[in-house]
């Protein structure tokens, strides 16, 4: 059973983000402040839910959060200031976004660049045991995978829709066929 909060205080938000790991496209992270009461079933991290579930949960999180965000940071961003620092551009852009201010910052992980003037904790697998945590996950992933799909439609030959930019092999080989696109992390290895 997921935790509602790290630190019990009222406007603790999650953070998390998602694509870190990808060849293609930005890192999107996201910030979320939850009722203390908020618990709908299936809540988890994002990797352990299917898409399905995932969309099913996002705009209850959207409508019942006390507060959340969604923000990115670019390939260019990406290559610029690696992929760590560009995380934590995205989760610093998603809580300045927030319409409340919190009081606390619960990151999933176990590395963060302090956000000057609140305190925060990195606690491991952070999605898997607190409910604000999750649903930023949860929002990281399915704004995330949007996009993707955006850039899809226009790269269609990468097969973004199933593969969300992940170094798949089939996201490789198509990289050797048609070279990078600008959306490509020309930082990462990406053969």
């Amino acid at each position: 059973m997921l935790l509602a909060s790290y630190t019990g205080q009222p406007f603790e938000a999650g953070l998390d983000e998602a694509g870190r790991g990808c060849l293609a496209g930005p890192v999107f992270a996201a910030a979320v402040i939850l009722p203390a009461d908020f618990n709908p079933q299936y809540l988890n991290d994002s990797k352990q839910l299917s898409a399905k579930r995932r969309a099913v949960l996002r705009p209850i999180i959207c409508q019942e959060a006390v507060a959340w965000a969604v923000a990115e940071a670019s390939p260019t961003e990406i290559a610029r200031l690696n992929i760590a620092q560009a995380s934590y551009l995205a989760m610093h852009r998603a809580v300045a976004a927030l319409g409340v201010p919190p009081t606390h910052l619960a990151v999933d992980g176990n590395r963060f660049r302090p956000y000057e003037g609140m305190a925060h904790t990195c606690l491991i697998k952070g999605d898997a045991h607190y409910r604000h945590i999750a649903a930023a996950s949860i929002l990281a992933k399915t704004f995330r995978d949007e996009r993707m799909m955006e850039l899809a439609e226009q790269y269609p030959e990468y097969g973004w829709a199933q593969n969300a930019g992940y170094p798949t092999l089939s996201h490789r080989a198509a990289i050797r066929t048609h070279g990078p696109t600008e959306h490509h992390r020309m930082g990462f290895r990406l053969l």
